[in-house]
């Protein structure tokens, strides 16, 4: 039977916290900035994340000074105009000084502890620029494939094809995907991977 390749060290690896959204959907507030059980939830992103990786490097487009007291490099778009989460991918890989940079979202507080060395492996297994996190979802009483691509692990050598499809008027994540060589990892817990988009949600999870 095959065997899975070593996950990568972490050295080699930068962490990406996705926070330069306009956070519409939670009432026009910083979404990584709201509290769950006592601290932002960006925080509890990002520990979980400088657990895996060599560092972290947080997207902020607003509340940069807030953000930087949680002790990491906080840097804003390079494209202007809120680009949506490709704008801070890029903005990541453009200050990344790894060979790899794994991102997240700022508002997923329960990622898996295991992310990095799952993607790594596969990726390197199947030899693919980018791989992304999959889980499956019930619908309609079947199960069905559901991707996360903004948890993603990816080669930095994807910034020049990432920047000219943001130069041309690209946005979506996983229309960028298609350009790319990339693998799918299944992960069985569905929750760890749950956005809160609303208020209400927060307040559900915290209670």
């Amino acid at each position: 039977m095959p065997t899975s390749s070593p996950p990568l060290d972490k050295k080699l690896i930068t962490g990406l916290v996705l926070a330069g959204g306009r956070g519409i959907r939670m009432g026009k507030v910083d979404k990584g900035l709201q509290c769950l059980h006592g601290k932002a939830m960006a925080l509890h992103v990002l520990q979980r994340l400088a657990q895996q990786t060599a560092t972290v490097l947080i997207s902020a487009n607003q509340n940069i000074d807030i953000y930087q007291e949680f002790g990491f490099p906080v840097w804003q778009d390079h494209m202007e105009g809120f680009a949506g989460p490709l704008a801070g991918i890029q903005t990541g890989l453009l200050h990344c000084i790894t060979p790899y940079l794994m991102c997240t979202s700022c508002d997923s507080p329960y990622l898996p502890t295991d992310l990095a060395d799952r993607l790594s492996s596969a990726l390197l297994d199947s030899k693919a620029e980018l791989a992304v996190a999959v889980t499956l979802e019930s619908r309609n009483g079947m199960l069905q494939k559901q991707s996360h691509p903004v948890f993603a692990l990816m080669k930095t050598s994807v910034l020049g094809g990432l920047t000219t499809y943001l130069e041309n008027g690209g946005r979506k994540m996983q229309a960028w995907h298609t350009s790319l060589q990339i693998c799918e990892v299944l992960f069985e817990d569905n929750t760890a991977f749950r956005n809160i988009n609303t208020l209400e949600e927060l307040r559900e999870l915290e209670n």
